[in-house]
Order: C-alpha cells, then sequence, then structure tokens
C-alpha cells in the first residue's frame, strides 16, 4: 500500500494542521476540512494557518475545505483530528462517504459517556460495517514543537498491519518518528486519561509543590491510569511506552500543554470558564476527568487524583487539597503494572 495517497485530514486545528503539512510534505495529495470557507480561502491564499501555526509554511500539496464530502470522498487515509464533542457527529457525517478502503484513524484523544465509548469505539460503531481498517494515533504529540520540525514521536495502534504500515508511510520524517502497536484500547487510553493528569500538574505548578512533587504526582498519574486500563481489558505494559509515559511527561511538564495551561490557571483561583477562555483552544481534560470520575466511581477503581481533582473543579474544593489527598491516601502500593 505504498505511493502517493489521497489523506483527508478533518480538523484544521493545532494538530490536524501539522499532521496534514507531514503528509503532504511527503508527497500525498491531502484534503484538510475546515468548519468555515472563510479559514479554507486563507489557508489556500496565504499557505499559512494563520489561526494556529502562522509561522508554519504549509505545503502546496495542501488543500483546505469546508465540504465535507469533497474532503472524504476517495481517501485512502482519514484522519480525524477535531476535539471530542463534535466528534461523534463528524463521524456520522463522513459514514456514507467513506469507501471500504480507506484507513480511518482517530487523532483526538477523549472518551464519551452513556455508554463509555473511546473514540474508536465510535468509528466501529458508525464505519466498521464498511472497513476493517480502523486504527488511533496518540502520543507527545505538543504541536507548536511538530510546527517547529523538532523531533517528535507517535503511536499507530491497530489490529490491522497494512493499515499500520499505509500511515507509517504517510506521516514518517526525518523529524517525526511513528512507532507501531496492536494495542488500540491501550494506546487510546492513555493518550485520553494523561489530559487529566496534566491539569493536575499545572495546578501542582502553580501551587509551587517542589519536583519532587512532582515526581510523585507523574508516579501516581501512571498507577492511577494502569489501573482504569487493566479494569477496561487494556495492557497496562502499553502505558510505559510512548503514547503512555511519553506523553505524560511531555504533557504534565510543558507549558505548551492545553491541559497543563488550564491547571496553572486554576491553581490561581480562577473559575473554570475564566481559565478556559484564558487557554483559548480546547483542553479535554475536563470533558475526560467528568467520564472516568462516573466510571472509576461504577467500576470501584482506586483514582485518589482523579477525585481530588473533580472536587476542586466541581465542588469548590481548594487547590490546596490535591497534595493532602495524596499524601493522606492509604494506598502504598508503588509499582502496579503486574498483573
Amino acid at each position: 500500500m505504498n505511493g502517493i495517497k489521497k489523506v483527508a485530514v478533518l480538523g484544521g486545528g493545532s494538530f490536524g494542521t501539522v499532521l496534514a503539512n507531514i503528509a503532504a510534505s511527503n508527497g500525498n495529495n491531502v484534503a484538510l476540512w475546515v468548519r468555515d470557507s472563510e479559514q479554507a480561502l486563507r489557508i489556500n491564499s496565504e499557505g499559512a494557518n494563520s489561526t494556529y501555526h502562522p509561522e508554519l509554511q504549509l505545503s502546496p500539496n495542501i488543500e483546505a475545505s469546508e465540504n465535507l464530502e469533497d474532503v472524504v470522498r476517495g481517501s485512502d487515509i482519514v484522519l480525524i483530528a477535531t476535539p471530542s464533542i463534535i466528534f461523534e457527529n463528524i463521524v456520522q457525517r463522513i459514514t456514507p462517504m467513506v469507501e471500504s478502503k480507506a484507513c480511518i484513524i482517530s487523532c483526538t484523544k477523549g472518551i464519551k459517556l452513556n455508554p463509555f465509548r473511546s473514540m474508536s469505539d465510535i468509528i466501529s460503531m458508525n464505519i466498521g460495517t464498511n472497513t476493517n481498517s480502523i486504527g488511533v494515533l496518540s502520543g507527545p504529540n505538543l504541536a507548536r514543537e511538530i510546527a517547529e520540525n523538532k523531533v517528535a514521536g507517535t503511536v499507530i495502534a491497530s489490529t490491522n498491519d497494512d493499515l499500520i504500515l499505509t500511515v507509517k508511510n504517510a506521516l514518517s520524517s526525518e523529524s517525526f518518528k511513528v512507532y507501531s502497536s496492536n494495542d488500540i484500547q491501550g494506546v487510546e487510553l492513555a493518550g485520553a486519561l494523561k489530559n487529566i493528569y496534566a491539569i493536575i500538574c499545572g495546578m501542582a505548578d502553580s501551587l509551587e509543590v517542589g519536583e519532587n512533587a512532582v515526581g510523585l504526582i507523574l508516579t501516581r498519574s501512571m498507577a492511577e491510569m494502569s489501573r482504569f486500563a487493566v479494569a477496561k481489558g487494556a495492557n497496562p505494559i502499553t502505558f510505559l511506552g510512548l503514547a503512555g509515559m511519553g506523553d505524560l511527561v511531555a504533557t504534565c511538564t510543558s507549558n505548551l500543554s492545553r491541559n497543563f495551561q488550564l491547571g496553572t490557571h486554576l491553581g490561581r483561583g480562577l473559575t473554570l470558564e475564566n481559565a478556559k477562555e484564558k487557554v483559548g483552544q480546547v483542553a479535554e481534560g475536563v470533558r475526560t476527568l467528568e467520564v472516568i470520575k462516573e466510571e472509576s466511581t461504577s467500576l470501584n477503581i482506586n483514582m485518589p487524583l482523579v477525585d481530588s481533582l473533580h472536587d476542586i473543579i466541581y465542588k469548590g474544593a481548594s487547590a490546596k487539597i490535591l497534595i493532602d489527598d495524596l499524601v493522606n491516601n492509604p494506598h502504598e502500593v508503588d509499582v502496579e503494572f503486574t498483573y
């Protein structure tokens, strides 16, 4: 499945834009879906997405459009990089347009509730009868650094080896390394869950708790993620890799992370709405927090950091309870990857 492909990228935000540019720079024909005609016109005329990456000169192989059908029809690869809140609606809209040969890849780090379902579950429920080529792309992928051509890696997870090879060929570059995994659920849960802990680390940073405490938070975050993964049937070892530990560390220690920024503002006493406004772009961790809190309670999974953050955001608790709750939690087992 080598050669030039038609690649559809749905979502002209930070990550969608850099993915489109990598694929186009590799010689593929890329159609970038954006939500309004004015943005499409600006991207096509300026050769840049001035809203998100004004500094990035886009490949001429990219054509932006607000017409979803024009973007998706005939595509070999469909990369969905929209916010999770509209993900399901977009998947439902493209279902009649997707050809059986197409590889459908979720690049969105989120989870939906009622019922609990991942982004790949949503793809499978809607498009699964049309294609067996479903995958998930996740990793420590801070979009601004990718736009600056700094070295980064990501993971493509799928049970379809042809899909993995196709995505690797489309997105690999000298500065963007694509690794493979067969654990779709583990890679996807890791990408979604770490956003919660990025908020927590941003909050801890604003409280100046110290680097030792950050190390404690990171390792306890990994323990919570692992417990949840096992309960949902994923392989906890996946969380030691790029999509797990790699993404957790990058997102929980970087001011480029929207979720880290959100946590910083919350730690300084801003309301959730004001903190969101300060960040400006979608921070998926808040949505994921609500889902994971409900699911962990239902399944009786011990997640003290999730509980504390939920109390801070939704019950008006002081951000200072974060460390107190962590230290006072009776759970004292350290490494929890052996099940």
